[in-house]
């Protein structure tokens, strides 16, 4: 049993919450976004809450998941998400020009990547924000831009999230 999906969601004051058949649709200050669900859960707004119930116990697993999406969806049009990356090495810069993230990081050319129309991007010294009020376009942007170059365990060289710790290896010793 889902204990995320037996709490009725509240929604919160300028946020407004539509369910139109299978898709539910959230409209806030920062934006309005909309998603498909399958048919096994019922989704309801009542009272200034959206309650998640099972309609088929085959469908339990998606209970849960379907709670915590709409949750995020109510979240991301109020507050919005933001991951932050840490650009650490000799060399290694990051900038935004247009619409492409463009960093140099230690390979012989330069790496640029596209920015999707929905995430702002800002790149300041060594940190690189990314923001947007979907939270998985956010995590995976985030999570593509951090694949060019993986932090290494021996001198933390390469991008990493701001709250991720990198455990250090000692290397080679003198004899």
């Amino acid at each position: 049993m889902s204990r995320v999906a037996k709490k009725p969601i509240v929604i919160p004051e300028k946020t407004e919450v539509k369910v139109n058949g299978l898709t539910v649709s959230v409209k806030g200050p920062l934006g309005e976004m909309s998603r498909d669900f399958k048919s096994g859960v019922e989704i309801k707004v009542e009272n200034g809450t959206v309650i998640v119930t099972l309609k088929r116990t085959e469908d339990y697993m998606l209970w849960g998941t379907y709670a915590s999406h709409i949750k995020n969806m109510i979240e991301g049009v109020n507050k919005g998400f933001t991951k932050k990356l840490v650009v650490e090495g000799i060399g290694f810069k990051s900038d935004v020009k247009g619409s492409d993230l463009a960093m140099s990081l230690g390979f012989s050319h330069p790496v640029s990547v596209a920015i999707p129309k929905e995430l702002k991007v800002t790149a300041d010294k060594n940190i690189i924000s990314v923001t947007g009020i979907d939270s998985e376009a956010v995590g995976k942007f985030a999570a593509k831009v951090r694949s060019f170059k993986k932090p290494e365990p021996y001198k933390g060289k390469g991008i990493r999230y701001e709250t991720e710790v990198i455990r250090r290896k000692q290397g080679k010793k003198a004899a």
